[in-house]
């Protein structure tokens, strides 16, 4: 088995019952760093309304190929809100470096109605 170096930080983690736990920060992967994207938009008009959403990506190792899980809360409309997760798409190169990724998917399902919402977009471009 290959050993793969990485680097970080860890944190306690005041969060852990009573129990000592700390929380590990990876900041590289194999040599790469590590490297996360914004994203954000506005889900499908359904039922009379539409959410407004915003996050950011997990971390990522930079220079090679790869994706990136995503997780969000919308904003509180119509008396509710879903939540948003999934993984990108590949990355996509960009003129004169850096890349992005795109992403799609349906919301989970709420609402006094109960219904979900299509959302899609690109993350916000990296160095």
């Amino acid at each position: 088995m290959k050993e793969i170096p990485i680097t970080g930080f860890m944190v306690h983690s005041p969060d852990s019952n009573n129990d000592h736990s700390h929380i590990l920060y990876l900041t590289s992967w194999d040599g790469r760093p590590l490297h996360k994207h914004n994203f954000s938009g506005v889900t499908s008009f359904n039922v009379g309304h539409e959410h407004r959403y915003a996050g950011t990506t997990e971390p990522a190792p930079t220079g090679v190929p790869h994706t990136h899980k995503y997780f969000t809360i919308t904003s509180l409309d119509d008396g509710h809100k879903h939540e948003i997760r999934g993984v990108t798409g590949p990355a996509i190169p960009m003129t004169g470096g850096g890349h992005y990724h795109n992403f799609h998917g349906v919301t989970t399902v709420n609402g006094a109605r109960p219904h979900s919402h299509k959302y899609s977009g690109r993350t916000s471009p990296s160095g």
